[in-house]
């Protein structure tokens, strides 16, 4: 654990993974007048991600007041952020672990192979996402599925399932924590009651939307 100064400044740190409603939260977020962290410079924090050097994560969380998304969504990184900011707010997204798992598959499918079959580990380091052989190797550092099978169904669920239950027991009744399910009607306005905001919507408005 690093040593650094705990910020008291009220935070919003988006933990669930992708393909959870991430996409809806964020819009929501923005909408409400948070200012959100850059994706594309936080996605730039996996070579630190990787080495469990979180100094320079802790500092980028202090460029704005919501963050989702890459490193957040990744395994540990809600206990360090909990570490440094004990009093923000943390908001879990889940959905039903089949539906999320197909959903990935489709969605990486169509943007780093050919829409119809599931990637392979040559598809990811051919990808041109971000820089080459980012998509390969955050796949690595976040799910560990064999090279050969890196869409491995079991393998892939257990690790979703071990994230959503592990930060489940950690915030177990504490106030600073809100789990939905954005496909639920309810959800919008559980997050605007968490959040002291007054509700835009009668439920979430989805975007990234993925067929499953």
């Amino acid at each position: 654990m690093v040593n650094l100064l705990k910020s008291n400044k009220e935070k919003v740190f988006c933990i669930g993974r992708n393909k959870t409603g991430t996409t809806s939260l964020e819009v929501v977020l923005k909408e409400f007048g948070y200012k959100l962290g850059k994706q594309h410079k936080a996605e730039r924090l996996l070579k630190y991600y990787k080495l469990g050097h979180w100094k320079p994560i802790v500092k980028f969380c202090k460029t704005a007041e919501a963050f989702q998304d890459a490193p957040f969504s990744w395994p540990y990184t809600w206990l360090i952020l909990h570490e440094h900011f004990p009093e923000a707010k943390f908001i879990l997204t889940t959905r039903d672990e089949e539906k999320w798992y197909y959903s990935l598959v489709n969605f990486h499918s169509r943007l780093f192979a050919d829409g119809i079959r599931v990637p392979t580990k040559e598809d990811l380091q051919r990808a041109k996402y971000n820089y080459p052989g980012f998509i390969l190797e955050s796949n690595r550092a976040v799910h560990k599925t064999p090279l050969d099978d890196i869409y491995n169904k079991e393998e892939m669920i257990k690790n979703y399932r071990t994230h959503n239950n592990s930060v489940l027991h950690f915030f177990k009744n504490r106030s600073n924590f809100l789990h939905i399910d954005v496909s639920e009607k309810d959800s919008y306005q559980q997050l605007a009651d968490f959040l002291n905001k007054p509700p835009l919507h009668q439920s979430f408005p989805h975007y990234n939307k993925t067929a499953s």
